[in-house]
């Protein structure tokens, strides 16, 4: 009588998984680190670099010429306040005018600065395409003071009869959106569409006055600006 012998051999266990090995894992990774060393090494040397640049850049070098810059601009502040427009740019020999400030300390707040005020010399003195290049060099994260800069390079390019950019610029400075300058500008620019004969759109500035200032000088005028044009109550 024969036996019957069923083949009860167990299947041989799974290979472990290598991808959760962690000791190969690991002498993977150093492996790559090895071969790689250089590469790496380099490039976390770059970054220490770069951040330590920033500080020492910030410490010893923007810091002290901010302060520099500042004592710089003074004499041109006095020279702007008394109303000396031409001292105030070019400064009397012994002292910097603003365009010697721009010129070595742009970068800086006080040079920045300078560029509006430069900017407000030139328009004074009649030289409006200059100032204009300075006042658009220029730039300020408060709306009031950037409100101001461009309502005033929107007067220059009155000047130069170059209404189309004037109303341009005039809009730019009432779009600031204060109770200060904004109805100022927005009048002007209402003035200026009216003598570049385009009545309809003086008049959607003029109502745009008329629903957000109200309560201002512009505000309580604007209804006769509206009569000229046509618009009654």
């Amino acid at each position: 009588m024969s036996d019957n012998k069923t083949n009860t051999k167990q299947p041989a266990p799974a290979a472990k998984n290598q991808d959760f090995d962690l000791q190969h894992t690991a002498d993977r990774a150093q492996d790559f680190y090895t071969r790689n060393k250089n590469v790496i090494n380099i490039g976390l040397l770059a970054v220490v670099v770069i951040i330590g640049g920033f500080f020492g850049y910030n410490r010893f070098v923007k810091a002290p010429n901010e302060k520099k810059a500042q004592e710089a601009i003074f004499g041109a502040q006095n020279f702007f306040a008394g109303d000396s427009f031409k001292l105030a740019l070019n400064g009397d020999g012994n002292t910097y005018g603003f365009l010697q400030v721009i010129d070595k300390y742009g970068g800086t707040k006080a040079g920045n600065l300078a560029k509006y005020s430069a900017g407000v010399c030139y328009v004074k003195l009649g030289d409006y395409q200059k100032g204009i290049d300075q006042l658009k060099a220029f730039s300020s994260s408060d709306l009031v003071i950037q409100s101001l800069a461009n309502g005033l390079i929107g007067d220059a390019y009155m000047e130069l009869n170059k209404t189309d950019d004037a109303v341009s610029y005039y809009k730019k400075a009432g779009a600031a959106d204060n109770m200060l300058t904004s109805p100022i500008y927005l009048l002007r620019a209402g003035l200026a569409l009216e003598k570049a004969n385009k009545p309809q759109d003086a008049i959607a500035v003029y109502e745009q006055i008329k629903q957000k200032y109200p309560q201002t000088n512009e505000g309580r005028e604007i209804e006769k600006y509206l009569a000229r044009l046509g618009v009654v109550k």
